[in-house]
């Protein structure tokens, strides 16, 4: 199964070929969401690597009331013995360029979107009112674009000193790995013991709403909010 999935994920697209005449068959065109689930599984099989201290949730949505749709959903979260990276994916293709204080990137010099960073700080508020019971939780902010991208941001967003980190999807763990190596040479206690671990697991996992018509909901006011910013493309 993990062959397969590789091997579409590598395979090219392929162009349509030139007529004279115009089909009446269209072709398929690959769903947003299909492409969405190759994305999520190849984090997570990168997140499967990290170390056995390591705790991770996928697709966590939860309360938030200062969010415009009520909810705040998290691609995916990693609760470490020295903090919380909370991660947000976009499949943007093209030039991503932005400042860490503009409330708006450019996409291609074309679309503008929300500032992820903004809105990941968004996402550890939200996961701050749930973790309450601690109260210095180290957050790290990692916004993770395929390959297809390229960066014209500011050039702290890309070192492993930074809190705030703007990275490749492929790099995922080697990002997470180094940020932990030098938390721990900067912290030789850890923030959070085993226990805390799991206690801030559960406490996720009780949070995260699973009915199906308020994640719907959710991703139907999401997606209009973006295709008016991005000329109609979800990320």
């Amino acid at each position: 199964m993990f062959k397969k999935i590789l091997a579409m994920l590598k395979k090219p697209p392929i162009a349509p070929t030139s007529s004279p005449q115009k089909s009446s068959k269209q072709p398929k065109k690959v769903e947003s969401t299909r492409i969405g689930e190759l994305g999520e599984y190849k984090i997570n099989i990168q997140l499967d690597q990290l170390p056995k201290d390591c705790k991770y949730l996928s697709d966590l949505l939860v309360s938030n009331p200062k969010s415009r749709t009520g909810y705040s959903q998290i691609d995916h979260l990693v609760i470490s013995p020295y903090g919380l990276f909370v991660i947000e994916t976009k499949n943007y293709s093209g030039e991503i360029k932005g400042k860490r204080d503009d409330k708006n990137w450019l996409v291609n010099n074309r679309f503008t979107m929300f500032n992820p960073l903004r809105q990941n700080y968004g996402h550890m508020k939200a996961i701050e009112s749930i973790t309450q019971s601690y109260k210095k939780l180290n957050f790290i902010s990692m916004i993770s674009f395929t390959m297809r991208c390229r960066f014209s941001i500011d050039p702290e967003l890309r070192q492993i000193s930074s809190n705030e980190l703007i990275i490749y999807d492929v790099e995922l763990t080697e990002f997470i790995s180094r940020k932990l190596i030098r938390l721990s040479a900067e912290n030789p206690e850890p923030f959070l013991k085993n226990e805390d671990i799991i206690h801030i697991y559960n406490l996720l996992v009780k949070a995260n709403i699973m009915d199906p018509k308020i994640r719907n909901e959710h991703v139907e006011k999401a997606s209009n909010k973006k295709q008016k910013s991005v000329g109609g493309e979800i990320c």
